[in-house]
């Protein structure tokens, strides 16, 4: 046996290789310090990256295609053990790329994807190896690398053409063996993002990969394959048993993530059912959504005008809303808990607009009424370019994500330039700098602000302006609303403020609104602006700073502020603030893993 970090090839199960303690590091061993290579045989200088030593025994008159007695060539050891330059070397000398060695019969292409080596990968790829190919047990090298976890391999792989969804011998896909021994995100993500689809069965059992996840136990990939790949959940094995009947018996266990688990109780409903069905109705829910926010603004200021004592007043909207809390946490899901705070302030400003016409105009002149009423067309246009304007949504071709991956992968002399900082994996694009992935909308966004829920959109490079514009034009909008409430009470209910509520209630709990959004609105907008103008940096560079290379370079500080001045001019002007930064690159460089439909979101 010859003497090596790996010192026999990997072998065993498709999955379950016998020697797999011994080939666990996913990093070539480091040579010895200084050591004489000299007598070294062949496959030891190989194992070792003793490239002077094999290249002196080649010359010599070695051929490189000769196998030791376990039948592995030099290109499988080299391989396994990422030694890139003694890959290129042999294969300029001839070395058969497809040899099939090993208790697997494996070729050195399975080698390097088993052990996640994306250099050797690369190499091997570029030289003319076949990953179509199939070891003893019939598992093709995208299969191999599904299953340890390699995301870069099986991003290169598929990229370079092998179908994201071609079975092995067993009918296993690369979905069904990541879902079954992968717990992180990807590469199940990846896969889903590559165009694999999650309803093929394998031949043994007919599982889908949704199967192979609950019998796993694996919650990351049951939430991705449910709420990200759409999984169907009443596909039936061959014994009859379906992903939704397998989560019904275990509904409740640690395992099952609330959003699966909800979507578990909304397939689960009986149809016999009417009042189930109809809390469980898409469209019913929205509507409920929409409504709520209206219902309990109108409710609220009724009670306040009842003439009754005031603790019973305070007793029936304590009872108000927590029937309110209830019926929201029965109908609503995230998504639409999502849009909530776009349905609240709707209906807020529905009913300011409702109480200036019907109580507040009569009180004022009519100049003051067409203030307002401006005032408010500037907040709706400025309202309407941030929840529907494209925020800056980095979008690309499947071609051109093809390409990126394979760009990304060869970069770097052979791959190392696949880094996660760079690609985004749900949204296969390479991340340009100031970019981040949203985990609300499932997107990644140039120069990314925060996620607002007041908007139900994300802030980034094209709405941003848009955004700030809304802030102030709502801070002028609540600022005339509570002028022109305090102008009817001074002019139908004296002078005294103390006697203002007990005049018209209705009027003080409409004011009690518009003060409230007029400090937190104005706290947010001189945020905005002390960020952007001052800084040169976004919320989400403000909060996340140390965890990007260029802004921890610059001890926190922006790297992208030219002075509150030219800062204040390049936003106004909605230009990139880079130009005198040649030293950063477009990608970006942050390190943070961004795990898929996590209940603990970064996101601001």
């Amino acid at each position: 046996m010859y003497e090596s970090t790996c010192g026999a090839a990997a072998t065993g199960q498709c999955g379950k290789p016998q020697r797999e303690a011994a080939c666990t590091s996913r990093e070539p061993p480091s040579a010895p310090a200084e050591r004489d290579y000299s007598g070294f045989d062949i496959v030891k200088a190989t194992q070792y990256g003793a490239y002077s030593r094999v290249k002196e025994l080649v010359e010599a008159g070695w051929d490189v295609n000769q196998p030791d007695h376990e039948t592995v060539t030099l290109l499988h050891w080299a391989a396994i053990n990422n030694r890139r330059d003694i890959i290129e070397y042999l294969v300029s000398k001839g070395a058969r790329v497809d040899a099939i060695g090993g208790e697997l019969q494996s070729t050195p292409l399975h080698w390097a994807a088993r052990q996640g080596h994306l250099e050797a990968t690369v190499l091997l790829v570029r030289a003319g190896a076949n990953p179509g190919l199939r070891d003893a047990e019939g598992c093709g090298c995208v299969h191999l690398a599904a299953q340890y976890g390699h995301t870069a391999v099986v991003a290169y792989l598929v990229a370079r053409g092998v179908a994201p969804d071609g079975p092995d011998a067993a009918g296993m896909t690369p979905l069904m063996w990541a879902a079954w021994k992968v717990t992180a995100v990807d590469p199940t993500r990846l896969l889903l993002s590559l165009g694999a689809s999650p309803a093929p069965q394998d031949t043994a059992h007919g599982n889908t990969a949704l199967h192979w996840a609950i019998l796993a136990r694996n919650s990351t990939a049951i939430c991705t394959l449910v709420l990200y790949g759409n999984a169907n959940l009443e596909i039936p094995n061959q014994r009859g048993a379906t992903p939704l009947a397998m989560l019904q018996s275990n509904l409740g266990a640690v395992w099952i993530g609330s959003k699966v688990a909800e979507r578990v109780k909304e397939l689960s409903t009986s149809r016999n059912n009417c009042l189930r069905r109809i809390t469980y109705d898409k469209k019913f829910r929205w509507w409920c959504v929409v409504t709520i926010p209206f219902l309990a603004f109108y409710l609220t200021g009724m009670l306040v005008e009842l003439d009754a004592p005031i603790y019973l007043k305070a007793f029936l909207l304590v009872c108000l809303y927590s029937v309110l809390h209830v019926v929201t946490n029965f109908l609503f899901d995230d998504e639409l808990k999502n849009i909530f705070p776009l349905c609240v302030y709707l209906a807020t400003k529905t009913w300011f607009y409702i109480t200036w016409v019907v109580v507040i105009a009569s009180e004022v002149s009519a100049g003051a009424t067409v203030g307002f009423l401006l005032c408010s067309a500037m907040l709706w246009h400025t309202f309407l370019r941030s929840w529907r304007a494209d925020p800056g949504v980095i979008t690309a071709t499947r071609q051109e994500k093809m390409r990126t991956i394979i760009d990304l992968s060869e970069s770097s002399g052979g791959g190392g330039g696949f880094d996660a900082a760079r690609f985004c994996s749900a949204c296969l694009v390479r991340r340009p700098l100031r970019s981040k992935h949203c985990s609300v909308c499932n997107r990644c966004v140039a120069r990314f602000d925060h996620h607002c829920p007041w908007v139900a959109n994300c802030i980034g490079a094209k709405n941003h302006r848009s955004f700030v514009g809304f802030l102030g034009s709502l801070v002028v909008m609540c600022s005339w609303m509570v002028w022109g409430g305090a102008q009817y009470y001074g002019a139908r209910c004296g002078a005294s403020p103390a006697a203002w509520p007990r005049c018209n209630a209705w009027l003080g709990w409409v004011l009690l609104n518009a003060a409230f959004h007029l400090f937190w609105v104005s706290v947010l907008a001189a945020c905005q602006l002390y960020l952007l103008v001052c800084l040169g940096m976004t919320t989400n560079e403000q909060l996340n700073r140390s965890r990007y290379a260029h802004f921890a370079a610059r001890g926190g500080r922006s790297p992208f502020s030219r002075g509150p001045l030219k800062n204040l001019m390049a936003f106004l002007r909605d230009t990139e603030q880079r130009d005198h930064r040649p030293d950063l690159d477009d990608s970006c460089d942050d390190q943070d893993a961004r795990p898929f439909m996590r209940d603990d979101r970064h996101y601001v």
